[in-house]
């Protein structure tokens, strides 16, 4: 049997059986985290991908399947997917598995939620009986919650075990990122056709074809992360449009290679030199869930630059006056450096504040000089303050032991500060804040939407949509969900 298949049965055994409890019970937390992210974006004064996209798609027009989150647009549902999957990654909040490095529900969940949405719209249209069963289901017949769930919990998964197949432990790293290949975007996309051909209703044959043919489709590069440049945020939505297209497809008879991911010319051949671990891949399908690995974001910033950040904040608490700086030192993981601490000018002089969200030095000092929410806020990114640039040439970045030991089964980080007076301090951090060793709790990831949904929403809406969201594993629709997220004129 090969790759593709046996994660083709697995996906459908999601669908058509029983998920976990405690997986069936975390998804709706990465729809929540999701919808947040995607509504915060429209208040982003440094946001311009994400409206670029939407008037791009606008003039590609087509019928109107799919909701675009905030606007209230309906779209053919690959054209939804990606601005809703542009929406979710543009402020880098979006959540993170760990040790692959990528950030599997912002391409997922927008996938499954323009599929499900299509599949309402299609059958509501199509009454006659020639056109029943396109997509795998009895006219009028709509897509449940529960169904929509089991998408993603599958699409997730295939996601991060695509990664996790990418992670050697000999490399401490993911060989994608090596490579300066985007793993979020590339796996990604085989992750959002699992997640939209389960809900077209494919069978196991219907999956691994659409998975076939997303792999000729998934992209990303990581050179936006050092130099800038706006692209790298529509790597999500980009993954989620093709995800949905290469499912219709599949769909409607195209085909994809047996062996596209094993095979001589297959996908980990073509992206990592044919290095791969394949127990990674398929171990424990259905047993060990990678989704319940993977963590969320406590702050808008590059994942990188998180326990830098858990270090200043640490420091300030303990009463560390920035005026009395005379230089910083961050230890980071050294596969990291060329991310946020590489080209030194660059980092220390960000082009954006977008730019500065993948930078230690601008990080650690706006953690030292300020920071709001659940310690560093949307609106520390929404400028790009003097006073924060000034104290960031201060700041020097080096590989920290330690920290490169840890990496990337979690962030660790040592910032030390010298001070004028001679006196030096230091704060260390093994596991960043949201990490795997500690985690967001239930009453903080809320607090994180409502913040966020709360930038384009009124809070009796936020309210709504919070109850709705809750309501996908008994007996709520992807509509019901949807519906609460458009804003006022």
């Amino acid at each position: 049997m090969t790759y593709v298949r046996r994660l083709a049965e697995f996906a459908v055994a999601c669908r058509d059986g029983e998920l976990p409890a405690a997986v069936r019970e975390d998804v709706p937390g990465r729809v929540l985290d999701v919808l947040g992210n995607c509504l915060a974006a429209y208040a982003d004064p440094d946001g311009d991908a994400a409206p670029a996209v939407l008037r791009a798609v606008r003039r590609w027009g087509g019928s109107g399947e799919s909701t675009v989150i905030g606007s209230g647009d309906r779209l053919p549902a690959p054209s939804a997917a990606l601005v809703n999957g542009t929406l979710a990654h543009a402020l880098d909040y979006d959540d993170t598995h760990l040790p692959s490095v990528l950030h599997p529900s912002a391409s997922v969940v927008p996938a499954a939620l323009a599929a499900a949405q299509s599949v309402s719209a299609r059958h509501a249209e199509q009454a006659a009986a020639r056109d029943a069963g396109a997509f795998g289901a009895e006219p009028g017949v709509g897509v449940s919650g529960g169904e929509v769930v089991a998408a993603v919990a599958a699409g997730i998964e295939v996601c991060g075990r695509l990664g996790m197949a990418s992670y050697l432990p000999q490399e401490r790293n993911s060989l994608f990122f090596e490579q300066g290949q985007h793993a979020t975007s590339i796996c990604g996309t085989l992750g959002a056709a699992v997640a939209a051909g389960l809900l077209f209703g494919l069978t196991a044959d219907g999956i691994a074809h659409a998975v076939g043919v997303a792999a000729s489709m998934g992209a990303g590069l990581l050179e936006a992360n050092r130099t800038g440049g706006t692209v790298k945020r529509v790597h999500c939505g980009w993954a989620a449009h093709a995800g949905v297209s290469a499912a219709v497809l599949a769909a409607e008879g195209l085909t994809g290679p047996p062996t596209v991911l094993e095979g001589r010319f297959g996908f980990f051949q073509a992206w990592l030199g044919g290095r791969y671990d394949a127990e990674a891949l398929l171990g424990g399908l259905g047993e060990r869930w990678e989704l319940l690995r993977t963590t969320y974001k406590p702050y808008p910033a590059n994942h990188f630059t998180h326990p830098v950040i858990d270090c200043a904040l640490a420091l300030r608490r303990g009463g560390l006056d920035p005026s009395r700086i005379a230089e910083i030192e961050v230890g980071v993981p050294g596969p990291v450096l060329r991310t946020v601490a590489e080209p030194w000018e660059e980092k220390v002089r960000p082009r954006s504040p977008y730019h500065a969200k993948f930078s230690a030095p601008y990080t650690v000092a706006a953690a030292l000089l300020g920071g709001g929410g659940l310690g560093l806020a949307l609106e520390d990114f929404a400028t790009l303050d003097p006073a924060r640039l000034e104290l960031a040439e201060r700041v020097r970045c080096v590989a920290d032991e330690r920290a490169s030991e840890i990496f990337p089964r979690a962030f660790a980080a040592v910032v030390r500060v010298r001070l004028r007076d001679g006196s030096a301090l230091e704060h260390r951090v093994d596991s960043s804040r949201g990490g795997p060793e500690h985690p967001l709790s239930g009453a903080e990831l809320e607090a994180k939407f409502r913040a966020n949904a709360g930038r384009a929403l009124p809070q009796e809406r936020v309210g709504e949509l919070v109850e709705a969201i809750g309501k996908l594993v008994t007996g709520g629709t992807v509509d019901d969900v949807l519906a609460r997220t458009v804003r006022e004129p």
